[in-house]
């Protein structure tokens, strides 16, 4: 053998080839994600919002001389109703707004601040990322959530009175404060699963743009004009494939019994919607350069 030779294999065993970088554990990104979500100012100043909205609503309905009609004037000397009717009215625009917020921030926000082409390069993995990222929007959508029904059951108690503890159903039967509490928590489980959908497409325009504006724009305007186009008796036959359709299903839950079919259709829906919104986030992200 070769002087050369034998000093190749020498340098090759005093100096071996790098190990491949490993991936972080998933729990450990979920971790990162989740800190990250929770530590940003905005985030906190937007869960303090939303739990003013219940405390808002019960001292307007404590003051009022009269009940008025539908979902808030049931909720006079009726407390328990307050939850629900707080996350009905947020959920036409208020909670779409936190969680157009977080997509855009997510990754059209990190595109921005020229943080994403370190994401894309390190030993994360892609899939894993947008797993990572739609993590913590699902997150500031329960927070905000539970926030608005965790207040509202409360100050529905306190402030407004909470029918010696029962809830008053809109059918004028009268169930336990532990039925009436699982019928706010249904709520939550269903308007989580709707935030969810625009979150899934929220994140699939955001990973197409840098601009966290066109994601918040794009998100708002959709939503208006599936308002409009819901409205108009002609194109009725548009209604099973807008996502806002359904949205008053909520106030299903203040029935005995409750009827079901109207948050089933809806939760489908979005369910749909999240297939989309996933799969072109999934695909942006494979092909985007780094």
């Amino acid at each position: 053998m070769s002087i050369g030779a034998e000093d190749t294999r020498t340098a090759a065993v005093l100096d071996p080839a790098p190990d491949p970088p490993r991936s972080a554990p998933l729990g450990r990104l979920l971790g990162a994600e989740l800190r990250w979500v929770l530590r940003r100012p905005r985030t906190l100043v937007m869960l303090g919002l939303f739990a003013a909205v219940p405390v808002l609503i019960s001292i307007g309905v404590a003051v009022a001389a009269e009940r008025g009609p539908g979902l808030i004037g049931a909720i006079g000397g009726n407390g328990l109703v307050l939850p629900v009717a707080a996350m009905t009215l947020s959920l036409a625009l208020l909670l779409p707004l936190a969680v157009a917020m977080a997509a855009a921030d997510a990754i059209a926000g990190e595109a921005a601040h020229g943080t994403l082409r370190g994401l894309l390069l390190s030993p994360v993995g892609r899939l894993r990322l947008v797993g990572m990222k739609a993590f913590g929007v699902l997150v500031v959508a329960a927070l905000a959530t539970s926030v608005i029904a965790v207040v509202g059951v409360v100050a529905g108690l306190v402030v407004v009175g909470g029918a010696q503890g029962q809830l008053v159903t809109l059918s004028g039967t009268a169930v336990g404060l532990g039925e009436a509490l699982a019928r706010v928590a249904l709520v939550v489980a269903w308007v989580v699963g709707q935030l969810a959908a625009i979150g899934a497409v929220a994140l699939a325009i955001s990973s197409v743009t840098e601009h966290p504006l066109v994601v918040l724009a794009s998100v708002l305007g959709g939503l208006i004009v599936f308002g409009v186009l819901a409205a108009i008796p002609a194109l009725d036959w548009l209604q099973p494939w807008l996502l806002t359709s359904g949205w008053t299903a909520g106030a299903d839950a203040l029935r005995d019994p409750v009827p079901l079919g109207g948050m089933i259709e809806s939760s489908l829906r979005a369910l749909c919607y999240v297939a989309v919104g996933a799969g072109l986030t999934t695909y942006r992200m494979l092909r985007r350069d780094a």
